[in-house]
């Protein structure tokens, strides 16, 4: 098969007239700027890389329309939760699987090729492990099959309702584990996820479902290399428990104490620092996480700002880490065909 594209953004840049060649398997074999679209199909608009979804609960595709309403108790966040809990009592194995690859088919209509998928629902409706540990981890590695979506497997660790240890609600009972359990199941998991070519990490929920000695040990399951991505200040409740609880907000508890590098995700950290005019400046230019870097320098100081100069330090180590650790995602002679699509419609379903 051939395809032809005006315009296509290359390792190099933007090229005209790219001509790609593509095997029985669906690879790419040969990427030719200044080609003819003879013998081809033209693609309609310019070609670019596949965009990689970072955070996914693919379950939650089914609750759309099903939450977010005005109610005299007022709507926020944890309400949205507990809606969330009371789906889940209808899921099954076989529902969770269909809807799974719902979600991930309507991605690749967007444009998304491949995803991260931050699974943390492992028992049946009743809180029981499956015969099986890893049975929903299995209908999810078989969704992203049946899709045709490159899928990296983020098995959950999620063993409480707050920080210190906190015992779980009853509406949790679907994805508690203590660590055996749970090294049990990402192990059976990550054998799956293997076979099917797909990549595996490993996901601590938050701070406040998971202890500082549980955090340690579920890191550990990781092989070398392997992504850890964990929720942090998603919601002023979490940041307020965590300094409550250990006087430093999440993302700062996690750069001192967590060993945070080049292979972590650290999904939300929406409310990363005190002062609010430097998170609006950081979340404008897209450093959220450097922001914690800055908060924790100034530290104690009274006016809760960032100086000029520390902040576009922080934007610099952003930068440099990103070129470090940013993957491959335009097109080579090896690569997948799902690492290149049309340019799709903004449309995300997380």
């Amino acid at each position: 098969m051939r395809l032809f594209a005006a315009d296509a953004l290359l390792p190099t840049g933007w090229a005209r007239d790219v001509m790609l060649d593509i095997d029985a398997n669906g690879s790419l074999t040969s990427v030719r700027p200044q080609s003819s679209a003879r013998n081809a199909e033209v693609v309609r608009g310019s070609l670019v890389p596949g965009v990689p979804n970072l955070h996914s609960h693919a379950f939650q595709r089914a609750i759309a329309g099903r939450t977010g309403r005005a109610s005299a108790q007022g709507d926020s966040f944890w309400t949205w939760r507990n809606a969330m809990y009371a789906f889940l009592d209808r899921v099954d194995a076989d529902a969770f699987g269909a809807i799974a690859a719902q979600a991930y088919v309507e991605m690749l209509e967007a444009g998304y090729t491949s995803v991260a998928e931050f699974h943390y629902v492992h028992h049946d409706p009743a809180g029981r492990p499956y015969s099986n540990p890893a049975e929903l981890a299995l209908r999810v590695i078989d969704a992203a099959a049946r899709a045709g979506i490159g899928l990296t497997l983020l098995p959950v660790f999620y063993a409480h309702a707050g920080f210190g240890g906190a015992p779980p609600s009853t509406g949790q009972r679907r994805f508690v584990t203590d660590p055996a359990s749970f090294a049990r199941l990402h192990e059976r998991g990550a054998i799956a996820a293997r076979e099917s070519g797909s990549v595996v990490g490993v996901a601590p929920h938050s701070l406040r479902a998971v202890t500082p000695d549980e955090l340690a040990a579920i890191v550990a399951l990781a092989r070398a290399g392997a992504p850890v991505h964990i929720h942090a200040a998603e919601q002023t409740k979490e940041v307020d428990d965590c300094i409550s609880w250990s006087g430093r907000r999440p993302v700062e508890w996690l750069l001192d104490n967590a060993g945070v590098d080049a292979r972590w995700c650290v999904v939300h950290a929406t409310s990363s620092i005190r002062s609010s005019s430097c998170a609006r400046s950081n979340t404008r230019s897209g450093f959220a996480i450097d922001a914690a870097t800055c908060s924790r320098r100034t530290h104690g100081r009274s006016d809760n700002r960032c100086s000029r100069r520390r902040l576009q330090e922080a934007r610099k180590r952003s930068r440099n880490r990103s070129a470090r650790s940013r993957p491959q995602s335009a097109p080579t002679s090896s690569s997948s065909m799902r690492t290149i699509r049309r340019s799709p419609a903004s449309r995300s379903t997380t």
